[in-house]
């Protein structure tokens, strides 16, 4: 594509707003740097890869990379042996960090967004200089003491001796000796050591060094002599710091400078990324479509009748989308050929750039503003002539500076090319233009080139009507306000409008009596039969509008009934919720209470056992109440017949349990350890135990092992915990167990982690979550 044909239809200004979506500056400038392509593959490629960012960003709302900088600059100095600034250390750990975060989250995802996933695959990971910088390196860039033990040791003794220096210039501060030479009982520092302010005719009354004074004269910033060494030692313990910092971040930047051409690599993922999420940022905003991408027909150019163009509610992408009128640019199948023309300011050159920036955005992977269902093939070139051409410095007219440019790609067009023609021969004389302007179309229409062109003449118009593959087109005009509405017209010329608008002016009839005596009869003839024409047509739009309203009311009483039976599925769907989330809180609530109960169950005695019990067996009773009112009537299963020994569902809890004795219409079920009153309606019988023999052998029934509910690793390492916790889990679901805590502190968090981590993995575990204050974890097991 040529650059003077994209700058016509304002391609760099389109590239500015999709800059403005992207988050980095290696992203912008591909962005600004994108150029349409003439390949059909890599085109779907690009529109494919557009179509999974904008998915990626429906599942995933939160996506950004603010994270990512733009490191060139960084990675280059490093390799070269620079060392790097502590932030840019830090940027490039935030920006490795996002990388492994964007990669992992697209591999995961690879299945359903391949193109994107393949930039993942470029990216690589840098765990070791991500956890090196993240030792050594503060959020606010300061180095860490335990980036070295020479550094961490320099600090302990800097630290040490500041306090004792400090101490000792205390005591000059308290003693009435020294406490009247003091300008103020303050401590300060000049050239980096401790020193007093004295008043100046005291000079000599603290024997000391003078390192500064004030800009008075009135005060002298004295180092008393008995912490003048103390001051030296204090001044070289921190120039060996600084030593050893420089040390620390000359290694960081050296690491970075070794994995200097994977950052580069990894970062220029990021930014083909970042470059396809701003495609879909921006075809959100511009309410874009992804359009159909359709092949060249097989047969030659030479046999070839039509255009695969076809574009519906298309949109000029630069103009406020609030007020735009879009446009439907649908010929019919044997159309390659449009003559556009109508009114001044009516929309033609709009209509032209519309067309030609929909093409160039497909072709550069964009999805444009356009209806669903729009189809457009991959221009082999995009060709435009619009607007006014005259040159001064080269001493051009617009005539001549149009035909000059129309000249630069006349043999290149081909029956693969798009061209676009604004105007077409004017700024000469009407007849001589007119005749060029054919000649002009003529030529691309032997070649079958795509084309559009705006222009006055009515012999172009007459050549469309006559033409195969070619046809009019007009700007619709409304002839009561005289003002043109910006509807393209596909079938039909434009009108002059000329006598029309002079006489809604005012002009005397006389006058456009005698104007009309000078057109030619078959002019006027012309004028007379798009008149009638455009009667037909706003005839037949006024009796399809007429059909579209009788469907209209058609449909809206097919509506009415099925909004209505919608309303009685929407008023029963709400009931049935109300009563399950009624349900779900009163469970909530009575495991809530279940827990408050277990907690300080070991140290209850016996009568707190039992109101506890009683409170737990109102809250059942209320479950009940609100399970009979939810219920349906006609839902209600059949009363089941329970005996003892039955294995049953307990619905309220949620688990499974076995029923000791039967009494009415209430059961003491043993649920795990606990032995519950509970109402036959709450119960769901699983199983019924097998008729003992007739001969039973004598057995001893086995009970299942005291498990208590709390397991306590404090104090354990890792290595002697996690064997403690394995065993514990195994006793406890043995037992039947429905869940157990494990306390393990909070501490450094390396116990926490480890027996959070065998968790995930236990074969017995169904669910996890901490306690409020983290300190412990309650399990769930899966039964």
């Amino acid at each position: 594509m040529r650059d003077h044909d994209l700058n016509t239809l304002e391609w760099p200004k389109i590239l500015e707003r999709l800059a403005a979506f992207t988050a980095f500056p290696w992203s912008a400038e591909k962005a600004r740097a994108l150029r349409p392509s003439t390949d059909l593959a890599e085109v779907q490629a690009r529109l494919a890869e557009t179509e999974e960012a904008r998915r990626l960003l429906a599942l995933e709302p939160g996506l950004d990379l603010g994270g990512v900088r733009d490191l060139r600059p960084l990675l280059k100095a490093a390799s070269h042996g620079a060392t790097l600034a502590p932030a840019d250390l830090l940027a490039a750990r935030d920006t490795i960090q996002a990388a492994r975060r964007i990669r992992r989250l697209l591999l995961r995802r690879a299945d359903g967004l391949p193109h994107l996933a393949r930039h993942a695959g470029r990216m690589q990971e840098f765990p070791e200089l991500e956890a090196e910088i993240e030792r050594c390196l503060d959020e606010a860039g300061e180095v860490k003491d335990d980036a070295s033990p020479t550094l961490r040791n320099l600090r302990m003794e800097i630290r040490r001796l500041t306090h004792e220096l400090q101490a000792r210039l205390q005591g000059y501060l308290t003693d009435p000796r020294y406490a009247p030479y003091l300008q103020e009982p303050l401590i300060t520092m000049r050239g980096g050591r401790f020193v007093l302010p004295v008043k100046a005719e005291h000079k000599g009354k603290i024997p000391g060094l003078v390192h500064d004074s004030s800009a008075s004269g009135a005060t002298l910033f004295i180092e008393p002599l008995p912490i003048v060494e103390m001051g030296n030692r204090l001044r070289a313990l921190q120039a060996q710091e600084e030593k050893e910092v420089a040390r620390i971040l000359a290694a960081l930047s050296a690491a970075v400078g070794a994995r200097a051409e994977g950052i580069w690599l990894t970062l220029e993922a990021l930014a083909d990324l970042d470059l396809a999420l701003a495609k879909a940022r921006y075809a959100i905003a511009l309410r874009a479509e992804r359009p159909e991408i359709v092949p060249w027909p097989e047969e030659p150019p030479e046999e070839r009748t039509a255009s695969p163009l076809w574009l519906r509610q298309a949109r000029h992408p630069l103009l406020d989308p609030q007020r735009v009128v879009p446009i439907d640019v649908t010929p019919d199948p044997f159309t390659f050929i449009l003559v556009l023309t109508g009114p001044n300011t009516g929309g033609k050159t709009v209509t032209l750039k519309t067309v030609g920036l929909l093409a160039v955005m497909a072709q550069s992977g964009l999805h444009i503003p356009a209806a669903e269902g729009s189809r457009l093939p991959v221009f082999d070139g995009i060709y435009a002539d619009i607007g006014d051409e005259q040159s001064i410095e080269q001493n051009l007219s617009t005539f001549s500076a149009h035909l000059l440019n129309i000249l630069g790609f006349l043999e290149s067009a081909t029956a693969r090319s798009l061209a676009l023609l604004d105007e077409l021969g004017a700024g000469t004389d009407p007849m001589e233009g007119a005749a060029l302007a054919r000649a002009i179309l003529e030529h691309f229409h032997a070649r079958k080139t795509t084309t559009l062109v705006a222009t006055h003449f009515p012999e172009l118009k007459l050549w469309a009507q006559t033409t195969p593959g070619a046809i009019n087109a007009s700007m619709e005009f409304d002839p009561e306000t005289l003002a043109p509405t910006y509807r393209l017209r596909i079938g039909l010329p434009g009108r002059s409008n000329a006598f029309l608008i002079a006489r809604r002016l005012g002009m005397p009839e006389a006058l456009i009596d005698r104007a009309q005596g000078y057109i030619s009869p078959q002019a006027l003839r012309l004028e007379a039969l798009l008149a009638e024409a455009e009667r037909l047509r706003a005839e037949a739009a006024r009796a399809h509008e007429e059909a579209k309203r009788a469907r209209a009311v058609a449909q809206a009483l097919e509506s009415e009934w099925r909004e209505r039976l919608a309303q009685i599925e929407a008023e029963r769907e709400r009931i049935l919720r109300e009563a399950r989330e009624q349900i779900e809180a009163l469970l909530q609530e009575a495991r809530e209470e279940i827990e408050r109960i277990r907690r300080p169950l070991r140290a209850m005695h016996q009568a707190e056992v039992e109101a506890a019990r009683r409170r737990l067996e109102a809250l059942q009773a209320r479950m009940r109440e609100t399970l009979a009112r939810a219920a349906s009537p006609m839902e209600a299963p059949a009363e089941p017949a329970f005996a003892v020994g039955d294995r049953v569902w307990v619905r309220p809890l949620q688990m499974e349990g076995e029923i000791l004795s039967l009494e009415g219409e209430e059961a003491d079920v043993q649920v795990g350890r606990w032995r519950l009153r509970m109402a036959l309606v709450d119960l769901e019988r699983r199983e019924r135990p097998q008729p003992a023999p007739s001969t039973p052998a004598p057995a001893t029934a086995l009970r299942p092992p005291q498990v208590p509910l709390d397991f306590d690793l404090r104090g354990m390492r890792v290595e002697e915990a996690l064997p403690a916790l394995e065993k514990f889990l195994d006793e406890a679901f043995l037992a039947g167990m429905p869940f157990v805590r494990i306390i393990h502190g909070k501490g450094t968090g390396a116990l926490r982690r480890a027996v959070r981590e065998r968790l995930k993995t236990h074969p017995h575990v169904e669910s996890m979550e901490p306690t409020p204050d983290d300190g412990a974890t309650i399990v769930r097991f899966a039964r």
